[in-house]
Order: C-alpha cells, then structure tokens, then sequence
C-alpha cells in the first residue's frame, strides 16, 4: 500500500472517530439502490451469517452434539464417486476430469475474490478524486464531479522550497439540481410517460422510472467529496500547521451564506481534522467541531459578499451566456435529437429536451452515496452503480457536445467572454492580494468592510485559509486572477477537433476552456506561498531567504501566472504578483455595473 493511501486510511479512521465524537454520521442517510430500485438492507450481520464466520462451521446451537447425531452411520457416497474414485484402476479417469475441473475451479476462485474482496477500489479517492467511466463522467461541465486535472508542471513542492502560506478556495460539492433544473426535468419525463406509446428496449426503463430528487441541496455523494478534499487539503499543507492546540495554527474558514456550501464547509473541515487526528493523534477535544469558528457571509441580494455575485446590476442583466447556448444548441443537437426520437413513437423530443434528459445523468448519479460506486462492476453492467441508466442512452461524442455546451455557458455568461466577469472577482482578488502581503484590505466594490476591518472576521495572520463557494462566483475570480487569459476564445456555433480528445498525457486540450477542468463539483482553487534555497545546498536559512514566490493550483493543474515573469514553475515573486493583479487593485471596471 502507498503512502497516501495508508495516510487516507487512517484519515478514515480518524474520520469516524470525530464523528461519534460529533454524535452521528452525515444529515443524509441513503441506501444505496439495487438494480431493481429498491433499497438495500444494511447495518450489522445476519444470525446466519454470524455462524457461516465462525472458524471451523463450528455451530452456536451447543458445544457438543447429542448422542444421536454421534452415533449416526457414515454417508454413503454415490454412484459417480464410487464408479470414478473408488476404483484404484480408473487412474487415467480420475486424471481426465482433473483436467476437465481446473478452469472451472479458476473461474470460481476468481469470481469469489471479485465478489468476496473487501475493498474494492472506490472510483473517488482523496488523490485523484472521481475517476472511474472518465470519457462521461469527466465530461458533464460544471456538473462533473471533482478530478485531479493534468499538469504539464509538477503540482508538488519544488525540491528546496519550503510552504509558508497556503489557502484553498472551493466549490460546494455535488448537489441536487436546482428548482428550475428540476422542473425542467421532470417535465420530460413527465412528457415521455404521458404520450409515448412505445419505447425501445434500451429506454423501456423510463416507464417506471420516478423523479423523486431533492431540491439544491448537497447530496451524501457530495458531502463525501468534501471530507476527501478536507483530508487532501491537510496532507498537502500540513507542515503548516504548526501548533494544533493554538487555533492560529488552524485554518480560518469562511463560507458563503447558502445551505450547500456552509455543509460543505463542515464536512471539508471534518475531513481535515479527521486527517490531522490521524497524523498527529491529539485529543479529540483539542480540535474544534466542524462548524464552530466559520464565518458565514449573507448571500441577501444587498450584501457585500466576494464569494457571490448580486450587486452589479449590469453583469446580473446579461444573457450573453444563454445566447451563446441558444446559438450551439440550435447547430449541435438536431443529430442527437433526431437519433433520441427513433427509440419512441407518440413522443417527439425538443433539442431542449434532450439537454434535460442528458442533465439527469450526472444528477441522477451523484444522487446516491459513493459507497455504491466503485470499479467492482462493469459499465455495461446491468447492476452498475456508477453511472446513471440515463447516461447510457448517450455516446461519448454526444457528451462532448454536452460539455462543450455546458463550458460555452460559463465561459460567456461568468467568464472571460463576459466583459463584466472579472469585475465580479476583484473583491475576492484585493482580499487575496491583504493575506498574502498581511496588510488591510484595499477594496471598493464586492467586500464587506464591516467584516474585512475587523482581526477577529479577517485575521491576517494564519498560514492556512479555506473559503466556500459556488462556480459562478469562482468563474470571476479565476478571471479576474488571469488564469484564463491564454485560453482560446470558444466559438458559439464549431466544437475544435481537439476538444474532447485528451491523449495519453491529458493535455492535449490545455489551451482550451473546459469547465469541468475549471470548476466541477468539489473543484478548488490552492494559493500557496513558498521561499526557496537560494545557494543550492538544501538548507534554507533565514539570511539567504529571498522574496516569497506565489503559484495557483487548479483542480491540482499548476497554471502559470500572467503578466508577472512566472519561472519554468509556473509561479511569480510576491511583489510582481501583486502588481500583476493591477486591474483588481484599481476596481475593475465596476463604475460600469450601473451606467
């Protein structure tokens, strides 16, 4: 087992620990569903299968058995037995069906180590996040779960560098899709059932099938990817934890004021704290509970909040990325529109229609626990859990437009096609660029100057810092950061031949916008601070420490900063950073939000 590996187990460990300490596991409690849609039995083993544990099939009716069953004759054996293996003589008999009973022998063995192993490997870990059916599940845009990107640079610490600073800003993780997604969906299915008259076998499914997903909430599926991003968060970072019994050594933890990202918030700080009582095995009692000490920032439409847009009236009016969608759809989903409605009669699907159907898979399969999705079955499996049913009424090139369509809308509508997008992030930004520098917030547009001017809401001097989010919000930062400066520009109505096609080394695409690369559920943001061994002989001293140097990490992809002389790492030195950043430090353009 690796070294990772073996730190998540015991961060695994730890991470019950903390919960009986809390007094229960996650709010929701499913039960992942068998193939038939029923809910599974769990939670202890059976009397029966109690005794089939026991060494030896020894029986828990008594110690002995009575008198009778002893003094029972032997068994007689059958007729096969007797003619095959009672003759000494029928030794070329005997060998033919040994030969004969090896490869069924094998195909036992290895099916019972298939359905016998105790763990088989989950498709969401710690490391890499989700990782299993890549060419769907990577491919939902915003709506993919969290997965480690490709790096042309090495994510980790260069050698001779040492972490002085690190913050993570985050997505909330995986969800239930929003009211108005919701409706849309159920109003498909509900289209389907009322006026299709037959289905073809592959989708005869949706007959029986009953929408019964919640509302914008954070599913079980999405709490655990934010424990796992917790317990990363600390295994990266935790050299700067310096003291866990003094909470300045801890992380400051804010979240935005939405149900969903506060829960995420908790779950990634019990994850984190799950991860440090495995390392360093504290008492318990030393370490905060999840939500004791985060900073909750009102998402109200008149509040100062840089972690979520509403005051820019401008940007809040604009429909440049519904019309960029409109325009894709209308050239891209005919063809798959037109396959969709052959597999029905009585029904005719609109483009719109099938972009709902196409939603439901990834909504349909986060919904449940991720304890039910691990690579222990086949995708064409009729018992697979890793993919919804309805992801398979899809080819891979139809989720390639899926993602295309979803990264058009987020690139236009919050990101660098927006002329107003950066300016949503510059709060965010000036608020980044005061703890790295450790000096007071300078900022007119999105921060809250209450919360911002006070040591005990905006604390300059942690190490460590986590902030909570939505992907919209992040879509501003990032551009308002630069990190999406070298992009492509993304055309409304032509997907590049490239697009969709990783290679080998998944980098293909680098210099293409992908949403799922930028901001999945569960996707972070690192900001980290290091100083270097300038001399070359390993050791850093304090008279030899040069300017401290910055780097972004998305989605685990080191991007090389803008406008700032980035190193062959990738990162720029703290001074020329901040003066890089000189369209958030001067306010965007935010005088344009109400003209």
């Amino acid at each position: 087992m690796d070294p990772a590996t073996k730190r998540t187990s015991r961060a695994s460990s730890a991470f019950a620990s903390l919960l009986r300490r809390v007094g229960g596991g996650p709010q929701h409690r499913y039960s992942p569903l068998g193939h038939d849609g029923e809910a599974s039995e769990g939670g202890g083993t059976s009397e029966s299968q109690t005794q089939s544990l026991l060494p030896n099939g020894e029986s828990t009716d008594g110690e002995n058995l009575d008198e009778e069953s002893q003094l029972q004759p032997p068994k007689q054996r059958g007729l096969l037995y007797r003619l095959v293996w009672g003759d000494p003589n029928k030794i070329f008999v005997k060998l033919i069906i040994l030969l004969l009973m090896i490869p069924l022998f094998s195909y036992l063995a290895a099916a019972s180590l298939r359905v016998l192993s105790p763990h088989p490997a989950p498709c969401d870990t710690p490391e890499l996040g989700y990782q299993c059916d890549q060419k769907t599940t990577h491919t939902w845009g915003q709506y993919s779960p969290f997965f480690s990107v490709p790096s042309e640079i090495s994510p980790s610490v260069p050698d001779g560098c040492r972490l002085t600073f690190a913050q993570v800003l985050s997505r909330h993780g995986a969800r239930f899709p929003t009211a108005g997604k919701a409706a849309a969906i159920s109003a498909v299915l509900t289209k389907i059932k009322n006026s299709a008259t037959w289905y073809a076998p592959d989708f005869e499914f949706i007959k029986n099938y009953n929408y019964v997903l919640g509302v914008d909430q954070l599913t079980v599926f999405g709490e655990q990817e934010m424990v796992n991003s917790g317990i990363k968060f600390y295994q990266r970072y935790a050299s700067l934890i310096r003291d866990y019994t003094d909470p300045e050594s801890l992380p400051f933890v804010r979240a935005s004021g939405q149900e969903r990202v506060i829960d995420s918030a908790a779950n990634f700080t019990t994850g984190f704290y799950s991860a440090l009582l495995a390392d360093k095995n504290p008492p318990a009692s030393f370490l905060p509970l999840p939500r004791e000490g985060m900073l909750i920032i009102s998402e109200a439409i008149t509040a100062n909040n840089t972690m979520h847009h509403g005051l820019c009236r401008a940007f809040e009016d604009s429909t440049t990325g519904d019309l960029a969608q409109a325009e894709f759809i209308a050239a891209n989903f005919p063809p798959i529109t037109a396959r969709l409605n052959t597999h029905f009669k009585g029904v005719t699907l609109s483009d719109t229609d099938v972009l709902s159907l196409m939603d439901l898979c990834p909504f349909d399969t986060v919904a449940y626990p991720p304890s039910s999705l691990t690579t222990s079955s086949s995708v064409g499996s009729k018992n697979n859990k890793r993919i919804s049913p309805f992801c398979t009424l899809f080819t891979p090139s139809d989720f390639t437009v899926y993602d295309y369509v979803q990264s058009l809308g987020k690139y236009y509508g919050y990101g660098p096609g927006n002329s107003l997008a950066a300016t949503q992030g510059v709060g965010y930004v000036n608020e980044l660029l005061a703890r790295l520098t450790r000096s007071p917030v300078v900022d007119n547009t999105t921060t809250n100057s209450t919360l911002d001017g006070n040591e005990t809401t905006f604390p300059l001097n942690r190490t460590v810092y986590a902030d909570f989010s939505h992907d919209n919000d992040m879509m501003g930062i990032l551009t308002a950061l630069r990190v999406l400066e070298t992009l492509s520009p993304m055309s409304n109505t032509t997907i590049p031949k490239k697009y969709g096609r990783t290679g080998d080394d998944g980098l293909e695409e680098r210099d293409l916008f992908k949403v799922s690369w930028q901001v999945p559920f569960a996707g972070r943001v690192y900001f980290e601070k290091m100083v270097c061994d300038a001399d070359g002989d390993g050791n850093i001293d304090e008279s030899e420490e040069q300017e401290e140097l910055v780097r972004i990490l998305v989605n685990d992809r080191v991007v090389k900063l803008q406008g700032c002389e980035a190193d062959e790492e990738g990162r720029c030195r703290l001074g020329r950073f901040v003066k890089s950043m000189a369209f958030a430090r001067k306010g965007g353009d935010w005088g344009m939000c109400f003209v």
